[in-house]
Formats: C-alpha cells, sequence, structure tokens
C-alpha cells in the first residue's frame, strides 16, 4: 500500500521554526522527485519548494529562498522541509508530493497545517 504521510506542522509565533516530515512507503523512494505544496484558504495551490530524486538539486519559491530548506534522507524513505524564521504569510496546509523521474505517476499526502500567528 502506497502511503505519503507529513508531520510536523503545527503553530508557531511569528520568527519560530519547523521542520516538517514526509514519511514514504509502498514505492521506490529513489525514483521519485519530492515537492512541497501548500495551499492557503482561498489561495491556488502553489509550489514551494523540490529535490530531485538523489537530492542533487533543490528549486525554491522566491518567497521562502534563504529561510526554507528541504532535504531527504533516502535510506530512510524521508523527505523533509525545515522552515525558519516564519512570517504569517506562509499559513497554508503543506503537502507532499512525490513524482516519479519519468513515469507519469505521482502520490500526495494528506497535508499538514502550518499556522504562523502572534
Amino acid at each position: 500500500q502506497v502511503q505519503l504521510v507529513e508531520s510536523g506542522g503545527g503553530s508557531v509565533q511569528p520568527g519560530g521554526s519547523l521542520r516538517l516530515s514526509c514519511a514514504a512507503s509502498g514505492f521506490t523512494f529513489k525514483d521519485y522527485d519530492i515537492n512541497w505544496y501548500r495551499q492557503a484558504p482561498g489561495k491556488e495551490r502553489e509550489l514551494v519548494v523540490g529535490i530531485t530524486n538523489f537530492g542533487s538539486s533543490t528549486t525554491y519559491a522566491d518567497s521562502v529562498k534563504g529561510r526554507f530548506t528541504i532535504s531527504r534522507d533516502n535510506a530512510k524513505n524521508t523527505a523533509y522541509l525545515q522552515m525558519n524564521s516564519l512570517k504569517p504569510e506562509v499559513t497554508a496546509v503543506y503537502y507532499c508530493n512525490a513524482q516519479h523521474i519519468l513515469a507519469r505517476r505521482a502520490y500526495w499526502g494528506q497535508g499538514t497545517q502550518v499556522t504562523v500567528s502572534s
């Protein structure tokens, strides 16, 4: 059974930090790029950050450069999103997406809520 499970979300003060995890099972993790998307209320889902299957390349939305860091540990079938210096504007549900490097196949997690407020 394929599973992609996010964790680590929660509520944090502005300027605080969170680390999200994306744990995969049931598929060959190393054959998938990992992306984090987010969707805020009333807004479209947007790509936040991505990492290639062996971690050799990363992509960041301009709004999070210098504050967010994506990484992965293929031995643990897990990807991470370190989020620092958090601002209220990043409040959203964050989704982990596993996109096969070649095939037209992707998996999605259920999402984890990140809330930044005073």
